[in-house]
């Protein structure tokens, strides 16, 4: 059921776009929001937490809008958000409160159901399936094609990421962690078709021996942006008996405090296994000889 709430959403994003003739990228937001007759307005920086605001106040809507983080592309999503709040059926009744106001948690930080739709409503509006590949498709696999895609949608790396692994047809997982405890785990549909493994959960532990973990043990490499790559196991982070090597590569969030880690290089266990038994069959020709 939620998975169909999500397409919904994106679905809805898409209709969007259609409609305002948009079909290539950057998406513009706030332009979005001009052409809907949505007013919009800075948060002052005292605004704290909330990533933004819905208005309905006498019919007419509003969007506020944050600057306490120094992220355009942060700022750019939390916009396409709440458009998503205007947008998509029952969000307004169901969020806007008594006053004519919504503050929101945008980002994927927050497991409610609303919000979660508005989340997956605004990456769809801010990266658009087709013109999104297309861009993949000319780029090199994992954080070097997040980061040149984080360029030309103009959107958050960690928005991006995510996009990247619900579109891509590769194996992909993007996990965001803090800690030893992962926060949330996006698999592409191609990982997920792997049998016999264990998805990562929310509120599960790092696995240990893996890059992130020895990377996450140093809240400096955190705080300071730094990075790290290397190989890990498909079984370290997945369990079950297939062995292979997977490429982790990881980055600090800064201030934010958390981590991102993108896994690439993985082969469907059947594809890799049967690799596997046709060298170990020739090298044991070879010693019979």
């Amino acid at each position: 059921m939620r998975r169909d709430q999500f397409s919904m959403a994106q679905q809805e994003a898409g209709r969007l776009l259609s409609e305002l003739g948009i079909a290539s990228l950057p998406v513009n937001p706030f332009e979005i929001a001009s052409l809907l007759d949505i007013k919009l307005k800075a948060m002052p920086a005292s605004a704290g937490g909330a990533s933004g605001m819905l208005i309905h106040v006498a019919g007419v809507f509003g969007i506020g809008y944050p600057t306490h983080i120094k992220n355009e592309g942060f700022k750019r999503f939390s916009v396409a958000h709440e458009i998503g709040h205007f947008r998509l059926p029952g969000h307004v009744d169901a969020v806007v409160d008594d006053r004519g106001q919504h503050f929101s948690r945008a980002g994927f930080r927050s497991g409610d159901r609303y919000e979660q739709e508005a989340d997956h409503f605004a990456a769809a509006l801010l990266m658009p399936v087709a013109p999104f590949t297309a861009a993949m498709n000319r780029l090199e696999d994992g954080l070097k094609a997040i980061e040149g895609l984080q360029a030309t949608c103009e959107t958050s790396l960690e928005s991006t990421a995510i996009r990247y692994a619900q579109v891509s047809r590769d194996p992909v997982a993007v996990i965001r962690s803090e800690g030893a405890v992962v926060d949330y785990a996006y698999l592409s549909d191609r990982l997920k078709e792997f049998p016999n493994i264990d998805w990562v959960r929310k509120g599960s532990k790092l696995p240990s021996g893996t890059v992130t973990s020895a990377f996450n043990a140093d809240t400096n490499n955190i705080a300071r942006g730094r990075r790290a790559e290397g190989q890990s196991s498909l079984q370290d982070w997945f369990n079950g008996p297939h062995r292979q090597e997977i490429y982790e590569e990881v980055v600090g969030l800064g201030s934010y405090g958390k981590t991102l880690t993108v896994l690439t290089g993985m082969e469907a266990p059947n594809e890799f296994e049967d690799e596997e038994a046709e060298l170990e069959e020739s090298w044991t020709v070879r010693f019979r000889r």
